[in-house]
């Protein structure tokens, strides 16, 4: 716990002056973000800067490797994983910013590179034995071989996108993922599960921790599909090699109703022409209601937290 602590300050700190210092270089640069037309709150954010996950990625990953070292191969796949999208999220923010406007990678290429490296990091589970299933609000686990193959490509590609879909607000992503990864570094500590994943997870905490100081509303400066797209990677990775698949749908809810929020909106729109939210994903919904930015993403946050701490009542 004391390795874990020292971890989360030294990466807030990093973080801290690595956002602080990459503001201005990103406005210098011109990687402001475009703002759709039709989100008509969010009008006056316009060239904010974008690809902050830049800075607090870094942060985190230096933090985990100061404190832990090389020696653990399941901690590295994280790492690179984590890294790997971070890569596919900057291109698409670099398409956008020199295209000035919000396509970037085409679909069909995001899923493509999404998969190339969801399929790398799954073979690599199933090849070292990283098998283990652990069911949530139990001590039961079972070994499911190569099935973790398919699972771990599912996996994947809902987390980094449920992840992204939940970046859509000042501190909406950077909050629940936070407390996220704070769920999940103190489950696998009381799991004996992997200590370096927990320092990782802890890393990610205080990384993101420092970084919302400069992205709650109003925001200075945006994670971008350079942040959210190796959030997502993290979190799957991380749940992944320490058996914690299936708790990814209970402490990562409010990505899953993001996702959901968009699935069901784009169904029922192509068949009715009518939609069920007045705008999805759900958290836009609550904004055209009249919620306030910071009070969507407290209560992200807030649930996020409370459903993490449900999952730690068999090991206390």
């Amino acid at each position: 716990m004391r390795a874990m602590l020292f971890c989360l300050v030294l990466s807030a700190a990093l973080s801290f002056v690595f956002c602080l210092a990459e503001i201005p270089l990103l406005k210098r640069l011109g990687a402001g973000q475009n703002i759709l037309h039709y989100v008509k709150e969010h009008e006056k954010k316009g060239g904010t800067p974008t690809m902050g996950g830049l800075g607090f990625v870094l942060a985190a990953s230096l933090a985990a490797l100061c404190c832990r070292g090389v020696s653990d191969k399941p901690f590295l796949v994280c790492l690179a994983v984590g890294v790997g999208y971070l890569l596919v999220g900057f291109l698409d923010d670099l398409l956008k910013t020199c295209r000035h406007d919000n396509l970037g990678l085409r679909p069909y290429q995001k899923i493509f590179f999404q998969l190339a490296v969801a399929v790398i990091a799954s073979v690599y589970c199933c090849l070292e034995g990283l098998t283990v299933l652990r069911i949530p609000f139990t001590r039961l686990s079972f070994d499911i071989g190569w099935w973790m193959l398919p699972l771990g490509l599912f996996v994947y590609v809902a987390t980094v996108n449920g992840v992204n879909l939940t970046d859509g607000l000042d501190g909406l992503a950077g909050g629940t993922s936070a407390m996220f990864f704070l769920s999940l570094a103190l489950l696998v500590t009381l799991q004996y599960a992997d200590a370096d994943i927990a320092c990782l997870c802890a890393c990610l905490v205080g990384a993101l921790g420092a970084y919302l100081v400069f992205n709650v509303n109003r925001a200075s400066v945006f994670m971008g599909d350079t942040g959210s797209l190796s959030l997502g990677g993290f979190a799957a990775s991380c749940a992944l090699v320490t058996g914690n698949a299936l708790v990814i749908p209970v402490a990562g809810a409010m990505f899953v109703l993001s996702s959901i929020s968009v699935i069901i909106q784009v169904i029922y729109y192509k068949k009715t022409g009518k939609r069920v939210f007045l705008m999805a994903p759900i958290h836009h919904h609550f904004q055209m209601k009249g919620y306030s930015e910071g009070k969507i993403s407290y209560v992200y946050a807030a649930v996020t937290a409370l459903l993490g701490a449900t999952l730690l009542f068999p090991f206390v």
